[in-house]
Parts: C-alpha cells; sequence; structure tokens
C-alpha cells in the first residue's frame, strides 16, 4: 500500500540570469514499511527531492506535479497545515548534524521542544520521554547526554541525537538525507543497523539518500539512481547490483574501492559513459571487464615492493608521544593525561604511499600534526631526511615546511574565502621566495592547476565557484607549488562523492608518478587505504595495532580491532 506518492514532479530555481532545472519530471511510490535508496552524484537532485517532500525549498523554487501524502497533495495546502506534518508525520534526519543543532542549547531540551509543541505534553513528560528515546537509539549515559551541549559529544552521538529528535513524534515516514558520508565506517555501519531496528520495531517507512551505492545496498529494499534530476534506473537492492542496466549505474558501482581486488587505477563513471554537447553515450564494457583490464598481478606488486624498499628512509618516528592534560592540581601541575599519541614508532620510505586508518579519535591527526611539529611532541624522535626535527623551534622549522605539505580534509575552510585561488596559489611562493616576479609564479601555478585537472581561466575565481571536487584539486596543488618531498592527506576524500573521490585518488598516484611524491595517507575507510597503501599502519587509542602489506592485514588481521575495520565495510557492492 502506497503510503506516499511522487508523480511528475518538476522543480527549478529562478535566478537573475538563468533557470536551472533541478527535477526533471520524477515519479516515485514509497510503501508503508519499506526503505527506498536514492542515489547518485552531488547535484543529482536527491536532497532537493526531500526538501520538496517536507516543503523546506527557497522562494525561488518553482515546483509542478504532485506529492501525495493521507490522500492530500503537499505542494497545495497551507503552510500552517504544513507545520503539523513537518516533523510530526514526516520526519527528516540531516546530513550534517553539528549544524543541524543548536549549539547554544543542551541536547535534551532541542528534543523536548518539539516534543511539547507536537505532542502537547508537559515539561517533566517531554524528558522522560526524550530520555526513552535516547535510550532507544543507543546514547551512552543518556542521562547525561540530555544535560550536554552539541559539541561535547562525538559526532555519531551526535547523529544519533538527530535520529531521536527526528523519532520523537513518532513520524510515519523517516527521510534520512546523507546521515552517514562523514561518519567513521564503524560508526556507519552502527547507525544503518540502528535504522534497521528501528523500521522494523515502528513499522516505518524510510527514504535513504547517499552518494555511495555500498551503503545503501546495507539498507535499501528498493534503489533508484538519480542523475541531473532524472531518475536513471531503478528496482530492488538485488537487480542494481547484480544486472545494472544504465552506464552511470555501472559507473557508480564501479568506482569505490573493492578491497578484494587491486587495482592500477580506479574506475570512474567516464569510463562507462561519456558527454558531449549535453548528448550521452554508452560505451560498451562491463564492470567485470575493465576490472580485468586494471587488475595488478602478484608479479608487478613484488617487483615494486623490491624496487622501493631499496630507497632511502624519509620519514623515521621512534617512540612519539604526544600528550594532553586532562585537568590539574592547586599548583598547576597535571596529574592526569590523554595519550593522542603513545609510543608510537614507524618509518617511511621514498617514493611510498603510507597508510594510516582508524577511527576518529585514535590519534591520527594528531600524528600527522605533530610531524608537521603543527603540535610539539611530548616526547620521542621525528627524523625528517636524517634530520631530527623533534626539537627544531619555529625559526628553524621554517625552511623545512616547504618539504612537507599536508591536504586537509575540506578544502572550502582551508581556503581563504575572499582570496581568488591564484593568489591562493601563489602566496606559499612569495613566503618561501621561490621565482622571481609574478608573471613566472602565474605561468608556474597555471602549468599546475592543468595538472591538476583546473584551467587557466579559473585563475581569478574565488573558492564558492567551485564544486567540491574541485576545490580538492585546487588544496593538491597548492601542496604540490612548493615541491614538497613528503605530503601528509589527512581524509582528503572522506566527504567527497564516490565518483569524484575516485577521480582524486587516481589524481594522486599519477601526481606521486610524475613528481616522485611521498604521501602518508590518512583515512578511516579501510578499503580507500588498500587501494592507495604499499604498506599501512592501524591506529587505535593513540597506540599502533598492526603495521603491514595492505593484503596481508585485509586478509589475515592480526587484532580484533582491525577486524573491526574490516568488517564495518559495506558489503552491498561487492
Amino acid at each position: 500500500m502506497a503510503q506516499l506518492t511522487i508523480n511528475n514532479l518538476e522543480i527549478s530555481f529562478k535566478s537573475e540570469e538563468s533557470q536551472f532545472k533541478a527535477i526533471d519530471h520524477i515519479s516515485l511510490q514509497l510503501n508503508k514499511g519499506e526503505i527506498i535508496g536514492l542515489v547518485g552524484e552531488s547535484g543529482s537532485g536527491k536532497s532537493v527531492t526531500s526538501l520538496a517532500i517536507m516543503r523546506l525549498l527557497e522562494a525561488n523554487a518553482k515546483i509542478t506535479g504532485e506529492i501525495l501524502f493521507d490522500d492530500k497533495n503537499l505542494l497545495e495546502i497551507p503552510e500552517k497545515e504544513m507545520q503539523q506534518y513537518r516533523g510530526n508525520k514526516i520526519a527528516m534526519i540531516f546530513q550534517e548534524p553539528m549544524t543541524s543543532l543548536n549549539p547554544l542549547m543542551k541536547c535534551g531540551k532541542q528534543i523536548t521542544e518539539s516534543i511539547i509543541l507536537h505532542l502537547k505534553i508537559n515539561k517533566k513528560q517531554a524528558k522522560e520521554k526524550t530520555i526513552q528515546l535516547f535510550e532507544e537509539v543507543k546514547l551512552p549515559e543518556p542521562q547525561e547526554v540530555f544535560d550536554e551541549y552539541p559539541h561535547q559529544i562525538s559526532g555519531g552521538q551526535k547523529q544519533r541525537v538527530m535520529i531521536a529528535m527526528a523519532l520523537a513524534c513518532n513520524p510515519q515516514i523517516l527521510i534520512a538525507d546523507e546521515p552517514t558520508t562523514a561518519l567513521d565506517v564503524t560508526v556507519q555501519k552502527n547507525i544503518i543497523e540502528l535504522l534497521k531496528r528501528i523500521r522494523l520495531e515502528r513499522n516505518m517507512s524510510m527514504i535513504f539518500i547517499s552518494h555511495d551505492l555500498g551503503v545503501i545496498g546495507e539498507i535499501a529494499d528498493k534503489i533508484l539512481v538519480m542523475n541531473k534530476g532524472q531518475i536513471v534506473e531503478q528496482g530492488t537492492a538485488k537487480d542494481i547490483f547484480l544486472n545494472p542496466q544504465h552506464p552511470y549505474t555501472k559507473g557508480l558501482l564501479a568506482c569505490r574501492p573493492n578491497p578484494r581486488l587491486q587495482l592500477k587505477k580506479l574506475p570512474t563513471i567516464s569510463d562507462f559513459t561519456s558527454e558531449k554537447n549535453g548528448q550521452f553515450t554508452t560505451n560498451a564494457i562491463t564492470i567485470e571487464d575493465l576490472q580485468q583490464q586494471l587488475k595488478v598481478d602478484d608479479g608487478e606488486i613484488s617487483q615494486k615492493r623490491k624496487l622501493l624498499y631499496l630507497q632511502p628512509r624519509i620519514l623515521k618516528v621512534e617512540n612519539l608521544n604526544t600528550w594532553f592534560p586532562k585537568n590539574q592540581s592547586f599548583f598547576g601541575k597535571a596529574d592526569n593525561f590523554t595519550k593522542a599519541v603513545n609510543d608510537v614508532s614507524f618509518e617511511v620510505f621514498t617514493g611510498e604511499t603510507f597508510g594510516l586508518v582508524g577511527e576518529s579519535g585514535c590519534g591520527k591527526t594528531t600524528l600527522s600534526r605533530t610531524i608537521l611539529k603543527l603540535i610539539e611532541p611530548t616526547s620521542g624522535k621525528i627524523i625528517f631526511n636524517e634530520v631530527d626535527i623533534s626539537n627544531l623551534n619555529e625559526k628553524e622549522m621554517r625552511p623545512l615546511r616547504k618539504d612537507i605539505q599536508i591536504i586537509f580534509q575540506d578544502p572550502y575552510s582551508s581556503l581563504n574565502p575572499v582570496k581568488t585561488i591564484g593568489e591562493a596559489l601563489i602566496e606559499p611562493l612569495v613566503v618561501h621566495k621561490i621565482l622571481t616576479n609574478y608573471q613566472e609564479r602565474k605561468d608556474y601555478i597555471i602549468n599546475l592547476m592543468e595538472k591538476v585537472g583546473l584551467t587557466a581561466q579559473q585563475f581569478n575565481r574565488y573558492p564558492h565557484e567551485f564544486s567540491g571536487g574541485q576545490r580538492q584539486r585546487i588544496v593538491i596543488a597548492r601542496a604540490l607549488a612548493l615541491k614538497p618531498k613528503l605530503i601528509i592527506c589527512d581524509e582528503c576524500v572522506s566527504a567527497l562523492d564516490v565518483s569524484v573521490q575516485a577521480q582524486v585518488i587516481n589524481l594522486l598516484k599519477d601526481l606521486q608518478q610524475e613528481f616522485k611524491l611521498t604521501y602518508i595517507f590518512i583515512s578511516h575507510d579501510m578499503a580507500v587505504v588498500k587501494h592507495v597503501s604499499d604498506r599501512m599502519m592501524v591506529m587505535n587509542n593513540g597506540q599502533i595495532e598492526e603495521i603491514g602489506y595492505p593484503e596481508d592485514i585485509y586478509h589475515h588481521p592480526k587484532k580484533a580491532y582491525t577486524q573491526k575495520l574490516i568488517n564495518a565495510i559495506p558489503k552491498g557492492i561487492y
């Protein structure tokens, strides 16, 4: 029985210059107790569809078609009546809980507010119901979380608070818009299992939105693949995975790293379909044939390693500790520490990609910042190019800064929004006195932009004028500008669509070959780290769990924690 029906929905946004069509005549039907998965890249129309259901689109949106619920067209009812549906009968979990939760209001109050508004009960009853919801979504110490602010809890806990908020009024339909995108794979798995359990216990219908078919395959009964505002393919999860028909679907399936296969490069959507003058051409190739073409045999891997580990060591970390005081005595002396990096030792060879994997809070980012001397180590040695840099002061470190660069997770926040990308890329050259005048530097930067897939015409544009994938290419170009010997990639593909992620990973590999780079590649995603790494290290609670070749760790993990990371990789796609 259909609970929600969308008929011939079309949405366009009007600006001063033009009109952009975001949704192009789509129709779908959500049955009671069913989970529909909406999948596609950023800009495909997934979130716009969900916001249209909730009537949360901007005023410049022009909408035609029908969204039928409770025998009413939600697009036509008055706003006051829509408020009775929104949050009460149809609820939504947003992608980024930190921006969806009020940072100035305690977690519990944010939920009791909604319960009091819709269910008309008193504060005491609302608090009791909120605590019950926190218990239902498996929040640890629900009484304590009730009185904590959003910044005091982890990302996974914030997402559970958002889910509790969405469930507060026992809605009939739950829309989950990318609820696991920025989370660790282990937390992601927990959230998916939680949503599946809630669906069964409450007989709730759900629309689950993601750019990752692997994640969608873990939860959805039916999958709808969206591209450029259209539904290009739909079917059961089994049909989509085993027998994809549309080339776009094949590209989405193929571009996520498969931990069971070692490929020279990741397939991309362009391997299956190409676009010219708005027309799509299908490339007649199967996923299996393409993977066979790209497969690396054991002999190639063995030969590469033989040559690689004859190279000089570029970095050696010995018994490194980075501790932060938890609390201090009356006299200001710390008597308890958070051991973010605890007695860590490893080495990296010239030309190697050294993978570093673990959950949020395991110490990955603190370790990378300690190596860069952005955080001072508590003790231990950092030997870079045979020089012990652990005790160098800022002035002594400055000449070495150009040799060790970092690519951050969020390119937008690491670019100055009031500077053009040309200015942002030239600035490091000026600081380090590389080349002699502006024109030489501009020519050098434009050449570098073209190497990372940007154009000379984009030199004078600002960061907000680029997509997420393009911004990541900009910060890669900035890291390369000083011709570094070592680049630390800190979760640099974690927030990207899987299709864009594949392009950026392929780009990093190509640049490594051309510029003879060494990478420390940090991620919480075991599948991604296994694909890019020559060796990998697993971290947990500030310590090393194990170090080894990726295939050895994946197929024969020595520690239970490593096995947990492997088990958290979405299996639906493989």
